[in-house]
């Protein structure tokens, strides 16, 4: 086991046989990055725990109403294969132990097939496309690159992609309508979230005083 220096402070292990491949295999990043969502911790994500989510990073109502219904309605099938229908399955809870298992098409790529984060496919957005600023991607690039990473006939996958970087886009651009590296790093393993949640705890705490 060797161990890879994180952006964001602190290291994560990697196994030796992955390290060529940038693989982070003793941790889930696809499930950091869902967990976040998960605000009880009991391991289901239920749409008004994603309701709460969105609304404790600072989307508003109608975003965090929307988003909760489409998201839960979208991923909870997929992560509770073999569940029968019943009232439970009704709840469209998400399993985050099982969020690898609705991966859509038409992504990026970052997060492999087991929800491992891929450096090197992180690192290739930013090679590819952020031709204005290195280390960010402007509204243009984002969507040139959502256009590049359209699988044929994948229609749901195109949807997806689009509506979790617009998403992402809008919530976090700088003033000056960057998108930066650092920033998407951070969403990729849930860290962003948190750091967001913080902020906006933070300001209300001022308006009070």
């Amino acid at each position: 086991m060797i161990f890879k220096k994180r952006m964001n402070g602190g290291y994560a292990g990697v196994d030796d046989e992955d390290a060529g491949r940038g693989l982070v295999s003793d941790e889930n990043a696809l499930q950091k990055h869902v967990a976040f969502f998960d605000r009880n911790n009991d391991g289901i994500i239920y749409p008004w725990e994603t309701f709460q989510g969105f609304r404790a990073i600072g989307a508003g109502y109608l975003l965090s109403f929307i988003s909760a219904f489409l998201i839960n309605l979208g991923l909870s099938r997929k992560t509770r294969p073999g569940k029968t229908f019943s009232l439970e399955t009704l709840m469209l809870g998400v399993e985050v132990k099982n969020i690898h298992m609705a991966k859509h098409g038409s992504d990026s790529g970052v997060y492999d097939s087991k929800g491992r984060f891929v450096s090197w496919k992180f690192e290739e957005i930013f090679a590819k496309f952020a031709r204005t600023h290195s280390d960010a991607l402007t509204s243009h690039e984002l969507k040139a690159m959502l256009k590049a990473n359209r699988e044929p006939k994948d229609y749901r996958g195109w949807v997806a992609s689009w509506t979790e970087w617009i998403t992402l886009y809008n919530l976090c651009k700088d003033k000056g309508g960057l998108l930066k590296k650092e920033t998407i790093r951070g969403v990729y393993d849930g860290s962003l979230f948190q750091q967001m949640e913080r902020e906006k705890l933070a300001t209300a705490g001022k308006k009070k005083e």
